[in-house]
């Protein structure tokens, strides 16, 4: 499923309209139809009056167009333009003049003295009908526009909006200064990745996506994606029976030090749960012993240590060295510390390890600063940092990083040459190249410690068994939310913990294979609708 910003959609509109050779009038028409349709269909008992508050642009055109078919279909509706009727223009324009034509009735909002009025007819309105502003808002939102929208929000009334909610950001999910908080909202062409990303998507509500008859062919290069379950289940390495242990790759991980030997040990058996052949622990030689005793399938490598510290020192650098040799791949910082020599360590294998390496936690924080280091790495690498890891590495704050996920996820994909898994709700994993994929599955279960240790574990298991770092990464991350809503949906998202998403990952596999998906309070879901 393809997700697009703002300026990609305006593209595949403009590619429709001037290439392909589709009216614009006709676009504005199926989506105001399309939209009268959801809008029957999500509220069967609407007698009316509705309320489509418009603005100028083409958002509000399509507004005009649900405002006729209500008409037509003799439920009272008012169009109230925000905005002075010789404002409007273009296609936005014959689509009002025609609905004034067939009876609506049309009331200019032009000032604020005319909110109390607004106000009032919003009150006793069965439906409010949002089509003030459209995807392309770049910029707060102020003025009487904002007035408008908090009255909006002020009223009891559902509402439904035209596109996306008016003031919401199409590529970042933030409002802008003000956004309207719908009930359901009807989208043209494709998903925008604002509607999916937090805090957007609670804005949205029950989101629509309306084929508009823009041609599909034209979004085939639009980097964003949605990660589909059809898409992430052939992806699952295939297991013959004429398999053994190393047909799945042999994975090392280094992880864990004093107080963290836990993260070693979820790290290890994450990629067990994977399914990768072998998977051997390098641990600092003090903690061998514990090690020992937490993990039982997985082997385990003691190594020089850091002196007093019970952590990997540099001296472990060379026996690190030959041992890689033959293996498959590498997962590296769950849980490390960072005491200088283990920093300078995560450093020069990050550089020099050829296998494919995933960095998680302390790795990631070693790395701070250390662009170019990751784009001269002898092998492809991926990082995996949440937002107070991302802030640290990048040099900026998490509040700057969560407010632009995508731009940051991307960002730190081309300063790298690494592809990038940026945690949270949605966790986004973005390449080099610029492609982004916006997870579908998890919940608050997983803020809870540990849980992204699996995931490194999981990503790891993935990258054994020779799948891509694009593959690998989106895998993880999807198979790691999966197990999350199966647990929320079989107990409660409250009281889980890291290791019951191991102790469930086989069962969640034969579910996931069957195509059996769970669904959650926070689960993805939107409905889609041919024109």
């Amino acid at each position: 499923m393809k997700l697009v910003t703002a300026a990609e959609m305006r593209e595949l509109d403009r590619k429709a309209i001037e290439e392909v050779g589709i009216p614009s009038l006709v676009l504005m028409e199926n989506a105001g139809r399309t939209t009268y349709q959801i809008l029957r269909q999500e509220f069967p008992a609407l007698v009316g009056p509705v309320a489509v508050v418009a603005g100028r642009g083409n958002n509000g055109g399509d507004g005009s167009v649900v405002a006729r078919y209500l008409a037509q279909a003799g439920i009272p509706v008012a169009i109230f333009l925000v905005a002075a009727r010789d404002q409007v223009q273009g296609d936005a324009l014959v689509n009002l003049e025609i609905a004034a034509r067939q009876g609506v009735e049309i009331v200019e909002v032009k000032e604020e003295k005319d909110l109390n009025p607004l106000a009032h007819r919003l009150a006793r309105s069965g439906l409010i009908v949002d089509a003030l502003l459209g995807t392309g808002l770049n910029s707060e939102v102020r003025g009487l526009m904002r007035l408008v929208i908090d009255e909006i929000n002020r009223l009891r009334p559902p509402v439904l909006a035209v596109d996306i909610p008016s003031g919401l950001s199409a590529d970042t999910g933030q409002p802008l200064g003000a956004a309207v908080q719908a009930q359901v909202t009807v989208t043209y062409g494709w998903p925008k990745i604002g509607q999916i990303l937090p805090p957007g998507r609670d804005f949205v509500g029950r989101l629509w996506q309306v084929d508009i008859s823009i041609p599909p062919e034209l979004a085939k290069e639009v980097p964003g994606e949605l990660a589909d379950d059809a898409e992430m289940r052939a992806l699952l390495p295939p297991r013959p029976l004429t398999c053994h242990k190393g047909t799945f790759g042999h994975l090392v991980v280094l992880a864990g030090s004093a107080g963290k030997t836990g993260a070693a040990a979820l790290t290890s058996e994450g990629a067990l749960r994977a399914g990768a052949g072998l998977v051997t622990l390098g641990i600092a030689a003090s903690l061998n012993d514990i090690l020992e005793v937490k993990i039982t399938e997985a082997m385990t490598l003691p190594l020089p240590e850091a002196i007093g510290e019970r952590a990997l020192g540099m001296k472990a650098l060379e026996p690190l060295q030959n041992f890689l040799e033959q293996k498959t791949a590498l997962a590296l910082g769950p849980g490390l510390g960072t005491h200088p020599e283990t920093q300078e360590l995560v450093r020069r294998l990050a550089r020099d390890v050829p296998l494919p390496l995933v960095i998680d936690a302390d790795g990631v924080n070693a790395l701070a600063g250390e662009h170019e280091l990751l784009k001269e790495a002898a092998g492809p690498r991926i990082l995996t940092p949440h937002p107070g890891e991302m802030a640290r590495f990048l040099g900026i704050t998490p509040r700057e990083v969560q407010a632009d996920r995508l731009a940051t996820a991307r960002k730190a994909a081309a300063l790298t040459n690494a592809a990038v898994v940026l945690k949270g709700a949605q966790t986004l994993v973005a390449d080099p190249s610029g492609r982004v994929s916006v997870n579908s599955t998890g919940n608050p279960s997983l803020a809870s410690g540990g849980t992204g240790d699996v995931l490194t574990g999981l990503i790891g298991g993935f990258l054994a068994q020779r799948l891509t770092p694009w593959d690998a990464a989106r895998l993880g991350v999807y198979l790691h939310g999966l197990a999350a809503d199966f647990l929320a949906v079989q107990y409660s998202p409250r009281g889980l913990i890291a290791g019951d998403l191991l102790a469930v990952f086989p069962e969640v596999l034969a579910e996931f294979t069957q195509g059996h998906i769970p669904q959650t309070d926070e689960s993805i879901c939107f409905r889609r609708v041919l024109s």
